[in-house]
């Protein structure tokens, strides 16, 4: 199908605990979404072309880790979710490396997660009840990346990136 192709992870729908890595199009992409809002950040173009190697290489599909969680902790291993992967893939691309350990040693220094601020008991009962929902990475306080929180770290260590919001008029 000729257009612009996004690259993702989405949780499975028979099980939401397991990802998996698709290629589908916008049309696709915002088909269940409640509010037609799009937040894009366009890296530098040198960035750019890290990006495109490593999205054309091996390393692309190693980086994903198919244990699913919402939350999940982007310093460490054992759960992933699509912003994580991102981040992943975008310190895969700055730091030139498929090192998975070099790659969390770089995001323990230079990225700032977003705190999860849920009552301890909704996320207890949140994570006995949803699949989706697991704390079993974390350690203390949860943390996750977000699109904002990844906006930031690279406006502030990528000299050239722009932070998009596209909204239907």
């Amino acid at each position: 199908m000729p257009g612009y192709a996004i690259q993702n992870l989405y949780q499975l729908d028979k099980q939401p605990d397991v990802s998996a890595l698709v290629q589908d199009f916008p049309v696709d992409f915002f088909a269940g979404v409640a509010q037609l809002e799009a937040g894009i950040i366009v890296p530098s173009p040198e960035l750019q072309a890290r990006l495109l190697q490593v999205i054309a290489s091996p390393t692309y599909a190693a980086l994903h880790e198919p244990h699913y969680s919402v939350i999940a902790n982007p310093f460490n291993l054992g759960k992933q979710n699509c912003t994580e992967f991102v981040l992943d893939v975008v310190n895969s691309a700055i730091y030139q490396t498929a090192d998975i350990k070099v790659i969390k040693a770089n995001t323990k220094a230079y990225f700032s997660a977003q705190p999860v601020n849920v009552n301890p008991f909704k996320l207890m009962l949140g994570s006995m009840l949803s699949a989706e929902v697991s704390t079993s990475d974390q350690q203390g306080s949860p943390v996750t990346a977000t699109f904002e929180k990844i906006g930031e770290y690279l406006r502030k260590y990528d000299e050239g990136s722009q932070l998009l919001t596209v909204m239907p008029d």
